[in-house]
């Protein structure tokens, strides 16, 4: 088993059996020297076997014992006498050892036990290193034919040979495994959810915890990156996906997500009135949404101003009507006919010193030619006209006393000599005078410039012009 120890070994025999060959064999071996005072050299004759007497009374050959192998024997007398003399033992080696044992058998009739015997260290390999992340397990340690198995930890894959044995020459099989993080981390989102639009808004501020999220190796998480509104944001209606994206170590990457739904609670959608128009909060039927009812000029509202959408989807109160202004002229004073137009209507006052003025009637004309701008506009005509005690004022079918046109012309400053007149907005106060016929269109522009309220110009653009 050992050749290049046995060549090194074979001078150091033949010297032990030459020593051997010249002394004197033990009694009762049945060989004696020979005994030589000559020089001749002559070729000598090999010496015949004689054959043993196993009659005789046996002797016996010390007991073989090999270190690390086993020695199998035969003996002519049987399984009784394996150290008796003609026994002839087979030596054998234990596997993964490098031990041997060298047996020298003198001629027949003579036993020795061994001469000497050499050995060298069992077969071993090198301690395997550590494995980051995974470890192994040996059948037999660092033994020829170990084996060991290797395995990693939760969340990583074993890469390369899964066992390595250790070999007959100390090496083990195989390469060094490696164990990575191939396991994407473990993320999970918050619930989905819905919720109401706050009242008069039409967006719900939805809050929200952060995703859960934990990584099976080694348990660090590099980053988790948002898309979409951060915790806290204002939704508007509908619904919204949020995404959540995590990262470990190894950068495997695992997603989430969930929805957001924002509900509007809404009324049915209200119509205006007849001969008016309506103003409305918000998107003008959610929840918390207020409407008013407006009349165009000319008309009275009829009924509740306000009406509310509640968390019902029902409005509050019931529709107003819109009606025909009712121009009251039996009044005591002039300030009381003109409250009844404050924050209706406009007043255009025209004076004349009589009916066949050429500028009054040349007025006149032309406004009846734009009474759809001047309705538009909300403007209502007020006449005074002629000397007293014939003097009329009117409004137009309705006829002015005589201590109410002087009141009016006393409050205003309208003289009864020429023609003049004066505009007054919807507070009753003097916003401009003409002292000859104003063009309408000069009238309305001057009114859509400096008169009309943001509500007012906000309906214009909306509606539109419908007079042109």
């Amino acid at each position: 088993r050992a050749p290049g120890m046995a060549q090194e070994v074979a001078p150091i025999l033949l010297v032990v059996l030459a020593r051997l060959v010249s002394s004197t064999w033990h009694e009762g071996s049945g060989f004696y020297a020979t005994e030589s005072h000559t020089n001749e050299v002559y070729e000598e004759e090999p010496p015949q076997e004689p054959a043993l007497d196993y009659r005789r009374v046996p002797q016996w050959c010390a007991t073989l014992n090999i270190h690390r192998g086993e020695a199998i024997c035969y003996s002519p007398r049987g399984g009784s006498y394996r150290s008796s003399l003609g026994t002839r033992c087979e030596l054998s080696c234990a596997r993964g050892s490098r031990s041997w044992a060298l047996c020298l058998l003198a001629w027949p009739g003579s036993c020795f036990p061994p001469l000497f015997a050499l050995s060298v260290p069992e077969i071993r390999c090198h301690v395997l290193p550590a494995v980051l992340r995974g470890s192994y397990v040996c059948s037999a340690g660092v033994q020829m034919d170990s084996r060991c198995d290797y395995t990693c930890l939760p969340g990583h894959q074993l890469e390369g040979d899964r066992s390595r044995i250790c070999m007959e020459d100390g090496r083990w099989s195989g390469t060094e495994p490696i164990c990575v993080d191939m396991e994407p981390p473990k993320i999970r989102c918050p619930d989905s959810r819905e919720r109401i639009a706050e009242p008069g808004k039409l967006t719900a501020t939805v809050y929200w915890d952060p995703p859960r999220v934990r990584d099976s190796a080694d348990g660090v998480i590099k980053r988790v990156m948002l898309r979409g509104p951060e915790p806290g944001s204002e939704f508007p209606e509908g619904e919204h996906v949020i995404r959540y994206t995590a990262h470990d170590q190894a950068y495997n990457r695992a997603s989430c997500k969930f929805s957001i739904r924002v509900q509007v609670r809404r009324c049915p959608v209200l119509k205006p009135p007849q001969n008016g128009y309506i103003s409305c909060t918000s998107d003008g039927n959610n929840y918390g949404a207020t409407c008013e009812y407006l009349c165009e000029g000319g008309y009275e509202r009829q009924g509740i101003s306000l009406r509310v959408c509640q968390s019902t989807q029902q409005w509050t109160g019931s529709q107003p009507l819109c009606a025909p202004m009712q121009i009251n002229t039996a009044v005591n004073s002039a300030a009381s006919l003109l409250d009844q137009f404050h924050e209706k209507r406009r007043l255009l006052v025209i004076s004349a010193p009589d009916p066949s003025n050429r500028y009054y009637k040349l007025q006149m004309s032309m406004l009846q030619q734009a009474a759809c701008g001047l309705d538009l506009r909300h403007v209502t005509t007020v006449e005074l006209v002629g000397q007293p005690p014939h003097e009329v004022g009117r409004i137009r079918e309705h006829q002015l006393s005589l201590s109410i046109i002087e009141e009016l012309r006393q409050f205003l400053h309208l003289t009864r000599s020429h023609f003049n007149a004066v505009l007054l907005d919807k507070a009753g106060t003097d916003r401009e005078r003409y002292i000859s016929p104003v063009n309408p269109d000069e009238l309305f522009v001057f009114i859509d410039t400096y008169l009309l309220s943001e509500r007012e110009a906000a309906r214009r653009v909306q509606s539109g012009d419908p007079c042109e």
